[in-house]
């Protein structure tokens, strides 16, 4: 009898009611116990991995970049595709309970729903999850730990004439079976009505996941030590490590 069950038969011999959070209880346990807890091989390669991306930014006037524009009427920015998001002002007026009851501010606004998805698979019983060390250009130390699949609708539709997303068809209904999906509200105090949808697939044990060495499987224990590392994960994976 595994962990997972020893737990829910003590669950049953109490009178409570086992339902399906219960049982994800259960694993959590498990998952804790016989899963792998050392993080210090996984910092050492995300170090390795940022010290060695190529990338170099720098900051520039928003009129001197390639295919955004901004507006000359309204100062709104738009990239010439259409896609993407905008950079938009909005005015507040009657929000009394805040710390001032009317403002202006600029806003993002990105009306197609972004995902962040992680692909979860058995080895030797334990379950792990994928995470990806992917450079964004604010990213404090360039690369950090990002969901297996981080993609807004423009990129999966290539709208930046770009290589389509790698892992996108497990996210898509092609392949893997899905256990969490769930849109919630990014910052609203920067997005406007900006939605991502949260998704969790999980693969056969015999899975061959097409990935790169930019990929890393990891154990809960360690995704739980991770959180706790200053600039280690980014705000997107911590949204899915809240559904794990």
């Amino acid at each position: 009898m595994s962990l997972k069950d020893d737990i829910l038969k003590c669950v049953e011999q109490s009178g409570a009611t086992i339902d399906p959070l219960i049982v994800r209880a259960a694993e959590h346990v498990e998952e804790m116990a016989e899963g792998e807890h050392d993080i210090d091989t996984v910092l050492s390669w995300l170090a390795e991995k940022q010290r060695d991306y190529p990338a170099q930014v720098e900051e520039v006037g928003v009129r001197d970049l390639s295919s955004w524009n901004v507006d000359e009427k309204s100062g709104n920015i738009t990239h010439t595709s259409g896609k993407f998001f905008s950079i938009i002002g909005v005015r507040v007026k009657g929000a009394g309970e805040r710390e001032v009851a009317s403002w202006d501010q600029p806003m993002m606004k990105q009306t197609e729903c972004s995902i962040s998805g992680v692909i979860a698979k058995r080895f030797d019983g334990i379950r792990k999850y994928l995470f990806y060390a992917k450079f964004e250009p604010g990213n404090v130390n360039r690369v950090q730990l990002s969901p297996a699949l981080q993609v807004t609708e423009s990129n999966l539709g290539r709208a930046h004439q770009g290589k389509k997303p790698r892992l996108a068809e497990y996210f898509e209904g092609e392949k893997g079976k899905l256990l969490t999906s769930v849109v919630d509200v990014e910052d609203g105090g920067r997005f406007f009505q900006k939605t991502n949808r949260t998704m969790i697939v999980e693969v056969a044990d015999n899975e061959d996941v097409p990935m790169t060495d930019d990929y890393i499987w990891l154990t809960l224990p360690q995704i739980r030590r991770l959180l706790l590392v200053d600039n280690v994960i980014n705000s997107l994976a911590r949204d899915v490590c809240a559904v794990l």
